[in-house]
């Protein structure tokens, strides 16, 4: 469903690294909660707040000079709060080969009302069976 998912891309810069040329993990942490949040306040239309990260995983390093995107998708929706999935695909522009995920986390948001309360957001739509089975798991 198109309002559960967002994509930000970023070209890795200098600035964001350490003197190895390796981005700080904090850095992409920072973009995954931006996507996170992105996705989370287009689909409940209200303000939402980090209340929750899960199984964050670096699985390779990110350098000065990469493409990193960062996706999220909603794959769970309870009262007021909402998981998302967030992956970050990198890939080195220097060199031609295949994007690698390079982290992967579970954000959970908690949509509020205009006086900070915990507000209810809309079910998700399950019209397919990996958003039915990323449902389930999100129940977990």
């Amino acid at each position: 469903m198109k309002e559960s998912r967002i994509v930000i891309s970023e070209v890795m810069m200098p600035s964001q690294a350490n003197p190895n040329g390796n981005v700080h993990g904090g850095e992409i942490m920072k973009l995954m909660d931006s996507a996170a949040y992105t996705a989370a306040r287009r689909y409940a239309r209200s303000n939402v707040v980090t209340a929750r990260v899960d199984e964050l995983e670096f699985h390779l390093p990110i350098r000065i000079g990469d493409l990193v995107v960062v996706t999220a998708d909603i794959v769970y929706v309870g009262h007021s709060s909402m998981e998302i999935a967030v992956n970050v695909i990198v890939e080195d522009l220097d060199e031609d080969s295949d994007p690698q995920l390079a982290l992967s986390a579970y954000f959970t948001m908690v949509a509020l009302d205009r006086n900070a309360r915990p507000k209810s957001v809309p079910p998700l739509a399950l019209d397919t069976e990996e958003a039915r089975i990323a449902f389930e798991e999100g129940k977990r």
